[in-house]
């Protein structure tokens, strides 16, 4: 719509416009500073130029799955997708959806669209999913139809989902700074009713049907959902208590070569928490949870490396086990020796990427070089691939697509993290929950006057 002659912001900058300069003329500093993470004490002195352009490549990529993949009208974005690209009949994600609307911020920061398209595509996703997608007390379904926005397959209610939705939401928010987009997230953020999510128990259950109700499990775990306690812990209403934080279990520990950490399962229970928030230089009473990321990461790396006798083609260079699709069907990868069989997932290293840069990008050149044009595509890898039988996935899945797509950024700049950690919600969560109130040691004071 054009603007009236006598609106504001034909007179002076608005808002939004002056809140993006800001995020933009830091941009350049960051990339200068950027962030130094190397394998076994996460510091180094940046990374060499070959490097970001390998991944500024894999970067580029992903935002054609998020820009091809994404329903215009809808703004909601499919599950999966062909690697080679085309139409697919996959119902749209909503934790792929959150994905996106990180991904237009990262692609209006490296100028990668034209101006002005990547607010309006965050629009579009949070009106249709202020207005029309359907949920439960404010929880989205895990898997709605991409052009209606109606539960898809019977699916549940999913708390963690909706959380991976709400973070990029919240990220959008603070990067563009625009008053409808603020309006729409506080929205989505302020019906959520996160007490009910607990069902009366100290922890949250990981979701609920119509059929059903509530599902048997609870996030009384470590997993990937670190975020979503947190987000329940700053939410403007209905808020978690803060006990909940305390009540879930620290646990199990496992030790591989000398590594000792909570073990998640999958790596990306280590890694989903972290595209968003930052955890590097802030521990709780409980762990310091960046650290665990690295040793679970290098850990995994070192497994799979002593793994040759079974799988020749597996190598400290070639590695990498997560949730993926496999060659008979969808799997949760994990170091264990009933359930690997020689099929590796990029994205497992690729979201590992700020927790061990030399070891993950090590990894993925391999796996490009191993794969070559079969697994390297149109949207960057394909989702998975065996170097020992020479499957290779015909598809790639969104959430796999986009914490590649983060943790990429996150390295190169730490956009994501930076802008993530501004909203109040966030910083409210981060003191309820005791995190010691630092800065990482990399970062210095000039790059924290610029973004303030």
């Amino acid at each position: 719509m054009p603007l009236r002659a006598d609106h504001p912001s034909v007179c002076r900058p608005s808002p939004h416009r002056l809140r993006r300069a800001t995020w933009l003329a830091a941009f350049g500093l960051i990339a200068a500073v950027r962030l130094t993470a190397d394998s076994d004490d996460a510091t180094t002195d940046g990374l060499p130029s070959a490097d970001d352009r390998f991944l500024a490549e894999i970067e580029r990529r992903a935002v054609r799955y998020f820009v091809e993949q994404t329903q215009p009208a809808t703004g909601l974005t499919h599950d999966r997708a062909p690697a080679a690209g085309g139409p697919n009949g996959s119902p749209a994600s909503v934790a792929a959806t959150g994905f996106a609307l990180s991904a237009w911020c990262i692609a209006d920061a490296r100028h990668w669209l034209p101006p002005g398209e990547a607010r309006d595509r965050a629009v579009a996703t949070l009106r249709f999913v202020a207005d029309r997608v359907a949920h439960e007390r404010g929880w989205l379904y895990h898997f709605v139809d991409a052009g209606t926005g109606r539960r898809a397959w019977r699916c549940e209610v999913s708390t963690i989902d909706t959380a991976l939705f709400l973070s990029g939401a919240l990220t959008a928010r603070e990067y563009f700074n625009d008053a409808e987009v603020s309006a729409l997230v506080a929205a989505i953020y302020d019906r959520i009713d996160w007490r009910w999510a607990m069902n009366g128990g100290p922890t949250l259950a990981h979701g609920w049907t119509p059929e059903t109700g509530f599902l048997p499990h609870r996030w009384d775990r470590y997993a990937e959902f670190m975020g979503l306690y947190l987000l329940g812990l700053g939410a403007p209403v209905q808020p978690l208590p803060a006990a909940a934080w305390d009540a879930w279990r620290r646990g199990p520990l496992v030790t591989y070569g000398g590594r000792t950490f909570m073990a998640g399962g999958p790596l990306f229970t280590h890694q989903y928490a972290h595209a968003w928030f930052d955890f590097r230089g802030r521990r709780d009473a409980h762990a310091d949870y960046w650290r665990n990321s690295i040793d679970a990461t290098l850990a995994q790396r070192d497994w799979c490396a002593a793994q040759t006798a079974r799988f020749p083609r597996w190598s400290q260079d070639l590695w990498g086990l997560t949730a993926s699709d496999g060659a008979h069907g969808y799997v949760a990868w994990e170091a264990s020796d009933g359930i690997v069989d020689g099929t590796v997932v990029p994205c497992a290293p690729a979201g590992s990427l700020p927790f061990a840069p030399r070891e993950c990008l090590a990894a993925l050149r391999r796996m490009r070089a191993v794969g070559g044009a079969e697994v390297w595509g149109r949207y960057g890898f394909a989702d998975a691939f065996n170097p020992e039988t020479g499957w290779v996935s015909p598809d790639v899945i969104g959430i796999d697509v986009g914490i590649t797509l983060l943790m990429a950024e996150n390295l190169r700049s730490g956009l994501v993290w930076r802008i993530f950690m501004e909203a109040p919600e966030v910083r409210r969560a981060m003191r309820l929950a005791g995190f010691e109130n630092e800065h990482p040691q990399w970062e210095g004071a000039a790059a924290r006057l610029v973004m303030r």
